[in-house]
């Protein structure tokens, strides 16, 4: 069976909200497991252990959070030789564009190295209740990406 992690931080209902919507749609892929994990819980042995992950974020001043920055801060040099080449997608609970946070992320799983497989999905923190059908479709794409093999 096909692993999936969901990595995030969150400082506010949005962000969880959207990764719990992201995960519904993981869940319709009976086919992948898939954890939801906040990004202190999760460590090396989670990239390594994963056929693919979603990473997300709130907008911090432009940035990704300072939780996902410290995940992989802490997960880089373990896992930077390995070369493990999984797929990846991300999230944004934005407060102005997003733009700032996906481009971070972006500029550092270049380094690990991982694929990106789909455009980051990037909804206004006020948005994020209107939006639960495009989230639940987000991550149902992502587990339905690799259970057919596509990614």
């Amino acid at each position: 069976m096909k692993k999936l992690s969901i990595v995030y931080h969150t400082q506010s209902k949005s962000t969880e909200k959207l990764a719990n919507y992201i995960y519904e749609g993981c869940l319709k892929e009976n086919s992948v497991e898939t954890h939801l994990l906040l990004a202190a819980e999760a460590d090396s042995s989670t990239l390594l252990s994963s056929n693919g992950v979603i990473f997300g974020t709130p907008e911090n001043f432009g940035y990704m959070s300072g939780a996902l920055k410290d995940f992989f801060d802490r997960t880089f040099y373990q896992v930077e030789e390995k070369n493990i080449n999984i797929p990846y997608c991300t999230f944004v609970s934005a407060g102005n564009d997003g733009t700032g946070a996906v481009t971070s992320i972006e500029r550092i799983v270049k380094g690990y190295p991982l694929i990106k497989v789909a455009e980051p999905l990037i909804i206004s923190g006020k948005q994020v209740n209107s939006n639960k059908k495009k989230c639940v479709d987000f991550g149902h794409g992502m587990a339905a990406g690799l259970a057919l093999g596509i990614y």
